[in-house]
This record gives C-alpha cells, sequence and structure tokens, in this order.
C-alpha cells in the first residue's frame, strides 16, 4: 500500500491498483517512502512494534473515489478507519465483513448511499458511525450480531422501515443516534432492554404508536430524543423511573393525557420539552420537584387550569414557554427570582391579573411574549431597562398606562410590541434611544399628541404601527429619514396637513396606510417613486386635487384605496402603461370624472368601488358608457389616423379653394382687359374663411361612424 503524487493529485495504490485519490496535501507524504513518508510515522497513525498499520486516521484529506477496489483482507492489523468528512461516493461493499480485527469503523460525513451491508454484523465492532450520508434501505437485523457495540450512529441518513426488534440484544450499547431518518413503525419494547443506554435518539422520523412502558427499565439513561415523530397515546408513569435524566424531549408528536405527576421523581432534569403535542389537565404540583431545570416548554397544547405555585421553586430557569393552551389564573409572581430567567412565553392563553412586579428587575431577559390574554394594570413603572432585552410582545390585553421612556434604554431592543390595549398619553420621544428597533408596534392604544420626529433616527425600523390611536398634528418630516422601513400605518388617527413628499424617501415600502385622518392637499407625486409599493390606502381623508399620472409608475401595487376624498379630474392614462398587478381599486366618493383606465383592475371592480363620483363612464359594473369616445384597445391608434385625415382634409379644401380663388381673379383680368368695363367687382378672394369647417367635422364623424376601429387605417 503506497501514496504517489501526480500533479495535484495523490493516490493510494493498493497491491498496485489506486483506488482513491485526493488532491496533493502535504499531510499526505510518499506512502511507500523511508522515514517520515512512512504512515507510521504520520500524525494520526499508529503501527505495531512489526510496523504493521494499527490505526488508519485518513479523516478530513479530501479523499474522493469509491470503496469498491478495497482489498479489506489486506487490513490484517487494523484496529480502527477512520475516513469521516471526506468525498467517498458508492456503497459499503460486502467484503468489509472480511475485516477481522477493527473494533472502530467511521465513515460519517461522507456521500456514501445503497443499504448497509448485512455483513456489518461480522466484525467486532464497538464504535459505528456511518452518519451523514445518503445510506437507504432499513437497518439489517445483523446489527444485534455487534454485541461489543457500545456506540452506534446512523443518523441523517434515508432509512427507512421499522426498528429491528434484534437491535435490543445491544447489552453494551451507550449511545445510540437514529435521527433524521425515515424509519417508521412502532418502537419496540426490546428498547428497553438496551440498560447500558445513557442517550437514546429517534427524532425526526415517522415512528407511530404509543412509547413503550419498557423505557422505563433505562435506568442510566440520561438524554431521551423522542421528538419530531408521530406518536400517539399518553406519556408512560413508568418513565418517572428514569431518575438519572438530564434532557426529555418529546415536541412535535400526537400525545394526549395528562402529564404524569411522576415526571417530579426525575430530580435531575435540566432541559423537558412536551411542545406541540395534545396534552390536557393541569400541570402537576410535582413539577416543583424539578429545581434543576433550566429549560421548560410546554407550548401549544390543551393543557388548562391555573399554575402550580409550585412552579416558583424553579429559581434556574433560563426558559419557560408555555404560550398557546388554556391555563387560567395569574402568572407566577416569583418568576425570575433566581435571576436567570432569559426567555418566557405565556402568550395566547387566560392569563388574568397584573404583570408580576419581580420582572421589573430581571435584568437577565431576551425574549418575552405575554399577548394574547386578559392581562390588566398599569405598566408605566412595571417594566425596568433590560440591557439583553431583543423582543417583548404585550399586545392584546388589557393594560393600561403610559409608555414609559426607559424603552428607549433598552439598546438591544429590535421589536416592541403593545398592541391593542388601554395605552394613553404620548409617545415618548427618548423611545428612539432604542436604535436597534425593527418593528414598533404601538397600535389599537389611546395615545394622544404628536408622533415624535425623533423616531426618524430609527434608522433599523422596518414596520411602524401607530393606527387606531389619536395622534394629531402633521406627519413628521422626517419620516423620510427611515430608509429600510417596509410598512407604515399611520392610519385611523386625527393626523393632519400635507401628506410629506419625503415619503418617497421610503424607497422599499410595501405597504402604506394614511387612511382615517384628515389630511389635506394634493396626493404628493414623490410617492410614485416607490417602486415595490404593494398597498396603498389614502382613503376617507380630505385630499383633493388629481390624482397623480406618477402612481401609474408603481409596478408592483396590487391594492390602491384613494376613497371617500374630494380628489377631482380623470383617472391618469399611466394606469395602463405601468400597472400590471393591480388587483384591487376603490376610488369612491370623489369628483372624478372621465373614462376608467381599461385594465382589470377596474374593469372587475364592483360598483360601490366607484360611486359618487362626478361622472366615471367606462366598462364596469354600474358605469355608463363614454358617450362621445368608447374605449377599445385601439382607440389611441384609430385617433391617431382619424386626426391626420381631418388636417389632411381641411388642407386640401384649404388649397382648392385658394386655388380656384387665383383662378377666378385671373379670368376677371382676362375679361377685363377684353371688355375694359368701368366697374370692377370686388370679389372675397378669401371667401374659404367663411366657410363652415363644423360641418365638415360633423360629416367625418357620422361617415366614420364616431370613429369605429373599422374605419381606422392599420385596424379595420
Amino acid at each position: 500500500m503506497k501514496w504517489a503524487k501526480n500533479g495535484r493529485t495523490q493516490k493510494l495504490f493498493l497491491n498496485g491498483k489506486p483506488f482513491l485519490t485526493t488532491r496533493a496535501n502535504p499531510l499526505l507524504p510518499s506512502w511507500g517512502g523511508e522515514g517520515r513518508g512512512h504512515p507510521c510515522n504520520w500524525v494520526e497513525n499508529a503501527c505495531d512494534e512489526s510496523g504493521s498499520l494499527t490505526h488508519l486516521n485518513l479523516s478530513s484529506v479530501g479523499l474522493r473515489g469509491t470503496l469498491y477496489k478495497l482489498s479489506f483482507s489486506s487490513f490484517t492489523n487494523l484496529l480502527t478507519i477512520d475516513l469521516s468528512s471526506n468525498s467517498l461516493y458508492g456503497n459499503i461493499p460486502d467484503q468489509i465483513g472480511n475485516i477481522s480485527k477493527p473494533t472502530y469503523l467511521n465513515l460519517a460525513f461522507n456521500n456514501l448511499s445503497g443499504p448497509i451491508p448485512t455483513s456489518i454484523g461480522d466484525l467486532k465492532l464497538t464504535y459505528l458511525n456511518l452518519a451523514f450520508n445518503s445510506f437507504s434501505g432499513t437497518i439489517p437485523t445483523s446489527i444485534g450480531d455487534l454485541s461489543n457495540l457500545s456506540t452506534l450512529l446512523l443518523h441523517k441518513n434515508y432509512l427507512s422501515g421499522s426498528l429491528p426488534p434484534e437491535i435490543g440484544k445491544l447489552q453494551i450499547l451507550g449511545l445510540l443516534l437514529l435521527t433524521s431518518n425515515h424509519l417508521s413503525g412502532s418502537i419496540p419494547q426490546v428498547v428497553g432492554a438496551m440498560r447500558s443506554l445513557w442517550q437514546l435518539d429517534l427524532s425526526e422520523n415517522f415512528f407511530t404508536g404509543a412509547i413503550p412502558t419498557s423505557i422505563g427499565n433505562l435506568s442510566n439513561l440520561e438524554i431521551l430524543f423522542l421528538y419530531g415523530n408521530q406518536l400517539t397515546g399518553s406519556i408512560p408513569e413508568e418513565l418517572g423511573s428514569l431518575r438519572y435524566l438530564k434532557v426529555f424531549q418529546l415536541k412535535g408528536n400526537n400525545l394526549s393525557g395528562a402529564i404524569p405527576a411522576s415526571i417530579g421523581n426525575m430530580a435531575n432534569l435540566v432541559d423537558l420539552h412536551f411542545s406541540f403535542n395534545n396534552l390536557s389537565s393541569s400541570i402537576p404540583i410535582t413539577i416543583g420537584n424539578l429545581t434543576k431545570l433550566t429549560k421548560l416548554g410546554f407550548l401549544t397544547n390543551k393543557l388548562i387550569g391555573s399554575l402550580p405555585q409550585e412552579i416558583n421553586n424553579l429559581t434556574n430557569l433560563r426558559s419557560l414557554q408555555l404560550g398557546d393552551n388554556k391555563f387560567t389564573g395569574h402568572l407566577p409572581q416569583h418568576l425570575c427570582r433566581g435571576g436567570s430567567l432569559e426567555r418566557f412565553s405565556f402568550s395566547n392563553n387566560h392569563f388574568t391579573g397584573p404583570i408580576p412586579k419581580i420582572l421589573k428587575n430581571c435584568s437577565s431577559l431576551f425574549r418575552a411574549r405575554l399577548d394574547g390574554n386578559q392581562l390588566i394594570g398599569n405598566i408605566t413603572e412595571a417594566f425596568g431597562i433590560y440591557p439583553n432585552l431583543n423582543y417583548i410582545d404585550l399586545s392584546d390585553n388589557h393594560l393600561y398606562g403610559e409608555l414609559s421612556s426607559k424603552w428607549g434604554q433598552c439598546r438591544n431592543l429590535t421589536s416592541l410590541k403593545v398592541s391593542n390595549n388601554k395605552i394613553s398619553g404620548s409617545m415618548p420621544p427618548g423611545l428612539s434611544g432604542a436604535s436597534q428597533l425593527v418593528v414598533l408596534d404601538l397600535s389599537s392604544n389611546h395615545l394622544t399628541g404628536k408622533i415624535p420626529k425623533e423616531l426618524g433616527r430609527l434608522k433599523s425600523l422596518l414596520k411602524l404601527l401607530l393606527s387606531n390611536n389619536k395622534f394629531s398634528g402633521d406627519i413628521p418630516l422626517e419620516i423620510g429619514m427611515l430608509s429600510h422601513i417596509t410598512e407604515l400605518n399611520l392610519a385611523a388617527n386625527n393626523l393632519t396637513g400635507l401628506i410629506p413628499k419625503q415619503l418617497g424617501e421610503c424607497s422599499e415600502l410595501l405597504f402604506l396606510n394614511l387612511s382615517r385622518n384628515i389630511l389635506v392637499g394634493r396626493i404628493p407625486s414623490d410617492i410614485g417613486s416607490l417602486k415595490f409599493l404593494q398597498n396603498l390606502d389614502l382613503s376617507r381623508n380630505m385630499l383633493m386635487g388629481e390624482i397623480p399620472p406618477q402612481l401609474g409608475d408603481l409596478p408592483r401595487l396590487e391594492t390602491l384605496n384613494v376613497s371617500h376624498n374630494n380628489l377631482s379630474g380623470s383617472m391618469p392614462s399611466t394606469f395602463e402603461d405601468i400597472i400590471s398587478g393591480l388587483t384591487s381599486i376603490d376610488v369612491s366618493y370623489n369628483e372624478l370624472e372621465g373614462p376608467i383606465p381599461y385594465i382589470k383592475a377596474f374593469r372587475e371592480a364592483p360598483y360601490e368601488a366607484f360611486q359618487n363620483n362626478k361622472g366615471l363612464c367606462g366598462n364596469a359594473t354600474g358605469l355608463k358608457a363614454c358617450q362621445k369616445l368608447i374605449h377599445n384597445p385601439s382607440r389611441k391608434r384609430c385617433n391617431k389616423f382619424v386626426i391626420i385625415i381631418i388636417i389632411l382634409v381641411l388642407a386640401s379644401l384649404f388649397l382648392i379653394y385658394i386655388i380656384a380663388g387665383v383662378a377666378h381673379i385671373c379670368r376677371q383680368r382676362v375679361k377685363n382687359t377684353k371688355n375694359k368695363p368701368e366697374d370692377m367687382q370686388n370679389d372675397n378672394i378669401f371667401a374659404i374663411w367663411c366657410y363652415n369647417g363644423k360641418l365638415v367635422y360633423e360629416d367625418i364623424i357620422e361617415a366614420t361612424k364616431e370613429f369605429d376601429s373599422k374605419y381606422c387605417i392599420g385596424v379595420g
């Protein structure tokens, strides 16, 4: 066996035949050389006293190729083989069972595929790692013959079928990872016979049926992952026997019934997650025994009742997730007594009462959700300064009081949501101190006063939602400094003055809603520069003037509502040329007149979208057809040709009368020369100017049947 270098690649030769290649690597000198080039001198390899290779480690050296040409019988003294983290592909040959001595085989992090060969059971392995490949098929029953196996890692493959009962023979097995495969069927009861297991991971598969009660026999188990399957039934009481269990995750199944009281026996638990199931009943008071818990998650179940007082014993909690259940009663009053709480969610329950006072000094907070409850109380001084706080949502409660300027001192805050409460007072200008804010939602409260111009300093803001309040005064010009904002909603306030043209500088806006205010003046043409705008609502204001043609320059506009204003004039023709994605319009209750744009959004709009205007017409429900110029797609071309014809006809008539007049004068002169009359007739050579051109125009209108397209050159 030797390495041979050729240009940028090296090849591993066995019996004179290459079977693996790699890019030239200084870690791989010539296999057949002397001194440092001998494989026994490589740092990761080892040999016995006779110089025979016993430990082969070629992990992460860039190997490419298959294992087909590898003569496994040549590895007479190898004890460990590590070819992990390379680019090996193809199947594992059946001949792998011919290796007599290896106890360690690591082929993880390659591109190997196909079935795991049954001959794998002929080895004397204590460690087998085939993870992070593309193996498919079933786990061979011969896996149960690896009686000395202590570690079996088959995760992150495409293995399917059921877990073979023979796996229960692995009495020495301590670590079994089968996560992220396509395994199905029920978990066999024989799993409980593997008494040496300290970690069992069957997560992210398609296992069905009940959790085997025999798992309660795994007295050495420290980590149990069964999440992300389709398990049903209740959580067995027998699992309470797992006294050494530290991590227990059942989230993302279809488990039902109660949380067993025996869970309180797992005194060493630090991580407990039963989220995203159908668990019902209340949390048992024995939960208070789990004083080592740092993470507790019961999100999205059907749990009911009030939280047990014993939950206050969990002073080491860093994460408490109880959202999306049916809990009632008050929040735990000593929630952050240990000073380590970082994340909590009580959202979408039926909690009542005040916000716990202890939260004011919970400086460790990073993420907090209290939204969707029935909490009451004054929040003016309920919260403190949180240097690490990133997200807080207090929406949809019955909270009152004023916004504290302390929120502006939460320097890492990205989302502040307090919508749909009873918050009053003005918005503190100091809120702009939270310079990392991405979402600010204070909608549906009783806030008054002016919108602070200091909000223009929030350069990272994407959403500013202040609708349904009582803000007054002008929209601050500094809003135009929010260059990354995508949603601006100031609807349903008492805002006055003009729409600032600076909004045109918010180039990333998707949604703009200024409806239900007292805004006056014209719609600024600068809005036409918002190329990403999808929804524009300026309805129910006192806007006047024409709809600016620049609104037709909004290529992504889908919804337009300018109803209930004092807009006048006609609809801009630019709507026909630019806007293609418009699906919904409402221009009702204005003073608009003339033809509507000939595009789908207008043609298919209900009459209510046009009603109470001065004189809109066109091809839409409830509108009269335009009398003089019936709109059709060829109208513009037709009009151009008709105008040309009229000009040519009038020019020709004018020329004819000029020529006739000149001829008449010439004849008169000849006659006068012959007869020499004393009296000259004073005929007017410009009599053509008395010609009635209106009659000619009306004749043309009648002849072309009001410019019907069939009389247009190149159309009819």
